[in-house]
């Protein structure tokens, strides 16, 4: 079958990394942390007479890399926007909560090989730091980027001592991994300031730079807005910090991402993932979960994130033509093409083979602000005006703009029942009522909800942050897995926490993922929660 066939080959490439790690390091112990061995042939990087930038846009183009394993069939899913239509052959995966080791471990262990090994053994030692402030600024804001992705999939992981030892690398608590992260962007942030008040036009990155061409103006912009987004992950756990990063961030010189010209988008090749995953491999579908929001709202970029059904695919009993149906997790799926003709990402006209992956967006700024003017947090600006304009933003990126002001008065509305056609046992009834107009008399956890419910929306399709906010304030309200397969290990309702560590780290890092383990303070399955995932009410 051509999708188990795709899969494979992600996995096949695992395997081979994981080979050839081992046999290149015969006598030591760890993969993760041997990071000369990798990406030699890309830096360009012999000496210090050569070009550094070289090394950049293979670091960028990572962030995404092997894109359906490391996020789609885990993070994506759990956020309650993708899924696939198809099990890949088994009875027991992620979806119903029997974590796919073959899988999961390129979410972790890439990030290492191809972004902290050559910024940290290529970059760092040839004196980059010192002798291209700049450059060094774009590298500490991508570490950043990929690390956060790392510990809010996995917990505490290697961060400090990465690069140390060829032996064991002990693994820093997320506390620590967070205030490492804060560091880092204070010193991305001074060094491009500088640049800019000393070199005010220029941009020396701007073959270098797949994500903003070089203009330093806007990766100022992303770091202020990163630092943001970093705020809010903690306020449940430190909110002293978060208060303090956040209006930092709020108040910070050359803003923050608030525009769609600002989007922090990856150009690629071709070879947008995407449209790899939903047209070449036919493995991504719509969840039932945003079908719910999206049907029950109205909303009109439902068109521009999502394809009708199959007109070509029958289903039983009543016509559904032109209807969005998604699948919901966990339910028990066939082999294609039983679900091959739910809908799926709209790859003809917006997640197209050259469309770059977005990464951050001023719509999701917006939104973070409203949740900040909420807080009572300096800077943040006018809680309604932060909630429309991150809305209104959504609808520009997606050029529906005309739609956004009809939307953002419905004070009627609120999402859909499911119904799977095939079977009655996956449909449900909707699990929230939130309506989409704001209202100044409404409690903080309805202002929340009704925030965090449209800022998911408007990050449509960056899971990763998406699900980390589910974890982080229980909106919006996902439909639950229809079959839980994790022995106990996961509350079905409260849904999954995290990803297990991979069992290359049991064999080639052993004292370091036991040290993660107890850093983790609880048993390393999906049930347990991060530092910053806090069971607590939000105010």
């Amino acid at each position: 079958m051509k999708t188990n066939y795709k899969l494979n080959k992600y996995l096949k490439g695992n395997l081979y990394l994981i080979a050839l790690c081992l046999l290149t390091i015969i006598g030591l112990n760890s993969c993760t942390k041997n990071f000369e061995k990798y990406n030699t042939d890309q830096t360009g990087i012999a000496n210090k007479d050569l070009k550094v930038p070289t090394l950049f846009i293979p670091i960028e183009q990572q962030i995404f890399q092997n894109y359906q394993v490391s996020q789609n069939l885990n993070a994506d899913a759990y956020a309650g926007y993708s899924c696939p239509p198809q099990t890949f052959g088994r009875t027991l995966y992620n979806m119903n909560y029997v974590f796919v080791d073959g899988w999961n471990q390129t979410a972790f262990n890439q990030i290492y090989t191809k972004i902290l090994g050559p910024i940290k053994n290529k970059l760092a030692p040839i004196g980059v730091k010192t002798s291209l402030p700049d450059f060094w600024a774009i590298a500490l804001l991508l570490e950043v980027e990929a690390m956060d992705r790392v510990t809010d999939k996995f917990g505490p992981a290697p961060y400090s001592k990465v690069g140390s030892s060829l032996i064991s690398i002990p693994y820093d608590d997320q506390q620590s991994i967070y205030q490492q992260m804060f560091l880092q962007l204070d010193t991305a942030s001074t060094n491009l300031q500088t640049y800019i008040a000393a070199n005010p036009g220029k941009t020396p990155f701007v073959n270098s730079d797949v994500i903003f061409n070089g203009d330093y103006t806007k990766w100022l912009k992303f770091a202020n807005s990163l630092r943001l987004r970093l705020a809010m992950h903690i306020v449940k756990v430190d909110p002293a910090t978060a208060q303090a990063q956040a209006e930092k961030a709020l108040s910070a010189a050359g803003g923050l991402l608030s525009d769609v010209s600002d989007d922090a988008a990856i150009a690629g090749s071709g070879q947008n993932d995407y449209f790899v995953i939903t047209a070449s491999y036919t493995d991504n579908s719509m969840n039932a979960s945003i079908q719910s929001y999206m049907v029950g709202y109205n909303d009109p970029r439902i068109s521009k994130y999502f394809t009708p059904i199959n007109p070509t695919f029958t289903f039983p009993g009543a016509s559904y033509a032109g209807k969005y149906i998604g699948i919901r997790i966990g339910s028990d799926v066939p082999n294609k093409p039983a679900y091959s003709g739910y809908s799926v990402y709209n790859f003809t006209n917006t997640f197209t083979a050259a469309a770059p992956q977005l990464m951050m967006t001023a719509a999701e700024v917006w939104f973070l602000k409203a949740e900040a003017a909420l807080r009572g947090w300096a800077g943040a600006g006018d809680i309604q005006t932060d909630y429309e304009t991150g809305i209104q933003t959504s609808m520009t990126q997606y050029g529906v703009a005309s739609g956004a002001a009809g939307f953002i008065a419905d004070a009627t509305s609120t999402p859909a029942a499911y119904t799977d056609p095939q079977n009655a046992v996956n449909s449900s009834p909707a699990l929230s009522a939130i309506t989409i107009k704001w209202d100044p008399a409404a409690g903080n956890e309805t202002k929340l909800e009704r925030i965090i419910t449209q800022k998911w929306l408007a990050m449509f399709p960056e899971g990763q942050e998406a699900w980390t906010e589910f974890r982080r304030t229980g909106y919006p309200k996902l439909f639950p897995v229809v079959n839980n397969n994790s022995n106990g290990t996961i509350d079905t309702k409260i849904q999954v926490r995290r990803l297990p560590y991979p069992l290359s780290e049991y064999t080639t890092n052993t004292a370091g993922v036991q040290g993660g383990v107890k850093l983790l303070n609880g048993a390393d399955n999906g049930g347990t929660r991060l530092w910053w995932d806090v069971n607590k009410p939000n105010f």
